[in-house]
């Protein structure tokens, strides 16, 4: 065996052993489950890890998936534009330096897939009328606070938006994590792969960790979300092996483009769930506001950190 290949195999383990076990450590343990909170200190600490992990999915939103989508559209579209006026014009080296793109297409995707999410929503929304009513019904019953006038988010999600965005964060992250993969199994020499492998293993458990914890606090049962750990483990595999099936091979026939705008479809689903379900949640208690503020920008400050080497 190849000593290149034998090290992919290792980050292919490596990755697919921290996903499950960082996934399933707030699935099999009762106290991480906000119905077992019996005092109040308890629930407050799993407030705070729940900012926590609101912090981190701040973070890999900004500093990990927009920012690669950003740069790979806006790599792919620069491809696109110098092969199309090489065929037509024959003269590589004026293509290359005419092929400067102004408009944002990246944060045109990105934006588009903010707004299906929220279409998505606004459809479930639609089909189940009830929903919203009973959840707003179930905030003034709570108490729920009104800070300047302005609607807060009850602690509660209402019972068809919980669901449909843990499946939304799954989904988002699942294309992400295929694509770290990819990225891993395409890498020529030694030192690149273990050190992407390392980038994406230093953020993979902190994100997977709370995936587990937001699926335990939005109620899914411990049988769904272990099977949809178990899928998310999946899929940076997955997509490495896709890589080391076509290792040496380069982004040709729109195959690279297609990839790009998909990830940027991804992180505006990300960011979607991020600021209209995450936060809200976790910010919507009036108790330790700035213990809260603190564990939101301690889980962003250490995506942000880690971003020097992703």
């Amino acid at each position: 065996m190849e000593p290149l290949l034998g090290v992919k195999l290792g980050c292919l383990f490596a990755l697919l052993a921290l996903t499950l076990v960082c996934g399933l450590i707030p699935i099999r343990f009762r106290w991480f489950q906000i119905n077992a909170a019996t005092s109040g200190r308890h629930r407050l600490v799993l407030s705070l890890l729940g900012c926590i992990s609101a912090g981190v999915f701040l973070g890999a939103g900004f500093m990990h998936m927009t920012a690669e989508a950003l740069e790979s559209i806006k790599t792919e579209i620069q491809k696109f534009m110098i092969q199309n006026r090489t065929e037509s014009e024959g003269n590589a080296s004026d293509s290359t330096e005419s092929a400067h793109v102004e408009y944002p297409y990246g944060e045109l995707i990105i934006s588009l897939g903010f707004f299906f999410v929220f279409l998505l929503e606004s459809l479930a929304l639609q089909c189940r009328p009830g929903a919203a009513g009973a959840s707003t019904a179930s905030q003034e019953e709570l108490g729920a606070p009104q800070v300047l006038g302005l609607h807060s988010h009850g602690p509660l999600p209402s019972p068809s938006r919980g669901p449909l965005h843990a499946l939304i964060l799954l989904l988002s992250l699942s294309f992400h994590s295929v694509f770290e993969g990819l990225a891993v199994g395409l890498q020529t020499t030694l030192t690149a792969t273990v050190k992407l492998c390392l980038a994406v293993l230093a953020h993979k458990g902190v994100v997977v960790f709370s995936v587990g914890l937001r699926l335990m606090q939005v109620g899914t049962r411990s049988q769904w979300a272990m099977f949809s750990i178990l899928l998310l483990a999946l899929m940076s595999p997955v997509g490495l092996a896709l890589g080391l099936a076509v290792a040496g091979g380069d982004s040709e026939g729109g195959h690279g483009l297609t990839q790009a705008v998909l990830e940027g479809a991804s992180a505006g689903t990300f960011l979607y769930v991020t600021f209209l379900e995450i936060l809200p949640r976790e910010l919507a208690g009036p108790e330790a506001p700035l213990a809260k503020w603190g564990c939101v920008a301690g889980g962003f400050a250490f995506m942000a950190f880690i971003a020097l080497w992703a």
